[in-house]
């Protein structure tokens, strides 16, 4: 090859620059570690999780077994406890300054409690389905079942707005099931999975996966009990995972990327 023709090839591929499509946000899990592994009641179904002034509360499932409980993080032990009619299916539950707030499946219905002596103060009504339930500093949200998040208006419950939860192909992402509020996205359990998506409140997107596959040991537990429950202790920034009638509950720190 002349000399000259090798020069300017070399200079072209100099020149060239490699152009790669760029990943699709949340393309690739978030990575998490272990921080501590803590004792929790195996015939607890859990539907709904929170942690607030140093104390777990749960909202447990299943009709006839259906709870709301103040839980010690450290030993598991339930310190209060109030058991629902037998005819209502436990599911999601928020706090909103002193009260509790619990879904119920297909009742339609939810309940709202003091959160310090747990009596019942009202309840409201909602069509479908109750799931998930969080909130942020102005509204209630909610999850169905579906791809779409409701969000309520937290002194009249009125659903106020809606958003489509939609993955990293643009497709809709149902069985969004128990969710927590955390520095300013949505987590959700994703039903029968063991992914936790994290998903833009604004726009619906997913922004990233928690696969927690590996997080505990399921031979000898129950086909049903997949992984719900995701609590949020905002003052010391920990985030606490557990399953539906699961011995643990985590203690997780998650790599967001």
């Amino acid at each position: 090859m002349p000399r000259l023709l090798r020069l300017a090839l070399l200079m072209l591929s100099a020149m060239a620059v490699p152009t790669t499509a760029a990943p699709a946000i949340g393309s690739a899990n978030d990575s998490y570690q272990i921080i501590h592994a803590f004792p929790h009641d195996p015939q607890a179904f859990t539907q709904g999780l929170i942690y607030v002034d140093g104390h777990l509360y749960e909202s447990t499932g299943l009709n006839g077994r259906s709870s709301l409980r103040m839980v010690n993080l450290s030993t598991g032990e339930v310190l209060q406890r109030y058991n629902l009619p037998a005819e209502y299916f436990g599911e999601g539950l928020t706090e909103w300054g002193s009260e509790l707030i619990q879904l119920t499946w297909k009742a339609h219905k939810a309940f709202v409690y003091d959160r310090f002596r747990f009596s019942l103060l009202k309840t409201f009504q909602y069509e479908g389905e109750g799931w998930g339930l969080t909130h942020d500093s102005k509204q209630l949200i909610m999850s169905d079942g579906t791809a779409y998040l409701r969000f309520l208006d937290p002194n009249s419950f009125r659903v106020t707005r809606r958003v489509r939860v939609v993955d990293e192909t643009g497709h809709s992402l149902d069985n969004l099931n128990e969710l927590e509020y955390i520095h300013g996205e949505i987590y959700a359990n994703v039903w029968q999975t063991d992914e936790i998506a994290r998903i833009s409140p604004r726009t619906g997107k997913v922004l990233g996966r928690i696969d927690l596959g590996s997080l505990i040991d399921k031979r000898g537990l129950d086909p049903g009990a997949v992984l719900n429950g995701i609590a949020y202790d905002s003052a010391a920034d920990r985030l606490f995972v557990t399953g539906k009638l699961w011995p643990k509950l985590f203690e997780i720190k998650v790599a967001t990327r």
